[in-house]
């Protein structure tokens, strides 16, 4: 990619300390933090490259990807961006199994995001976290800080009880249309404390094997969320797919619009093919792009769903496998990449160029 091209990158993790959360949260939260730390499930899978980026540990020490001034010089800087979307890690918090707790962890974060980041740089953007096993008190933290001007989103785990489309969860979802946000989905806890199965199959025994299979989190998601009409029932809600990859989208939206053909019946609120919902209300993010050895085959996949206009740029700074803008998606023309890179997002989140 030789030609300068505009960049707005929507999954950038800013980290904290967990001693970071303590002031802002109340007793008897503050208390247990400052005591024994978060306590947070992770994966529970071991990698062997690590997950963040050795580079990115600031030079005083602490968590990579926790200096503010530091991802401006290697990631903003370095590449030029107009916007870096802030997704933080919180989000796993909903693996965890006390509600109470992930939404008081959830608001103390978001506090601090504003106070120690969103503050920072007007290049910063937040994504507002909420934990997903009581969507009641999600859609009150939606509420709190929704319309918060450096906010331009709702994040939530992919690790969940059940798939995200169920109506437990649409409290979230109207929260978010109420307040003109879109709703990102990210994963990192699968399998993890209250979480179902990483995979269709249960539980794999490696990393690699746990972090191909991401993908069908999101397939699994994105089924349920059309079939269970959350687009019909919030039409001005937008969907964000973060780091589960794309080249599996033609084939779930060509197999879910053939099974509706002989199956509607069983979803008699939808309208629409399900493939135009997913058009319609959903963006994926690139990070992790497939890489096909013949790099015309995913312009091809990208050709058969109109994919330019539904794909946004991600690098996944801090972590190992990340995709600077300047090495990715070099086959697409011009028009391809000024949407993807960047125009995709300034509409979706409403950001108004910057000098």
């Amino acid at each position: 990619m030789s030609e300068r091209i505009k960049v707005i990158d929507v999954d950038v993790h800013n980290e904290q300390n967990d001693s970071d959360l303590v002031p802002y949260l109340p007793e008897p939260w503050k208390s247990r933090v400052a005591r024994s730390g978060l306590g947070m499930a992770g994966s529970g899978y071991y990698s062997p490259v690590g997950v963040m980026r050795r580079d990115t540990i600031p030079p005083g020490g602490g968590k990579a990807g926790s200096d503010p001034d530091l991802m401006i010089e290697q990631l903003v800087e370095r590449y030029d961006m107009e916007y870096a979307i802030l997704t933080g890690v919180i989000y796993n918090v909903s693996a965890t199994h006390d509600p109470d707790f992930a939404a008081a962890v959830c608001s103390a974060y978001n506090d601090f995001l504003i106070d120690k980041w969103l503050s920072k740089h007007k290049v910063f953007k937040g994504a507002l976290a909420v934990a997903t096993q009581d969507p009641y008190l999600a859609a009150r933290e939606i509420d709190r800080l929704g319309s918060h001007p450096d906010i331009v989103e709702v994040i939530i785990s992919s690790a969940a009880r059940a798939p995200l489309g169920q109506r437990m969860y649409h409290p979230i979802y109207e929260a978010a249309e109420r307040n003109g946000l879109p709703v990102a989905i990210h994963p990192g806890a699968e399998g993890a404390g209250s979480s179902t199965a990483p995979t269709a199959a249960g539980y794999p025994t490696w990393y690699i094997e746990w972090h191909t299979c991401l993908s069908q989190m999101f397939m699994a998601h994105l089924v349920s969320m059309v079939c269970e009409g959350v687009f019909e029932k919030f039409p001005r809600l937008k969907v964000v797919l973060v780091e589960g990859g794309i080249a599996w989208l033609p084939h779930i939206m060509w197999r879910l619009d053939k099974n509706y053909n002989a199956l509607r019946s069983q979803v008699p609120w939808l309208k629409r093919r399900p493939s135009e919902y997913i058009r319609d209300h959903c963006y994926l993010s690139t990070q992790p792009i497939e890489e096909p050895d013949n790099p015309q085959h995913l312009v091809d996949l990208f050709n058969m769903v109109d994919a330019e206009n539904m794909i946004l740029y991600s690098s996944d700074y801090p972590h190992w496998d990340f995709d600077p803008p300047t090495g990715i998606l070099r086959k697409l023309s011009a028009e391809a990449k000024h949407k993807i890179f960047y125009d995709n997002a300034r509409k979706l989140y409403k950001l108004s160029p910057r000098d």
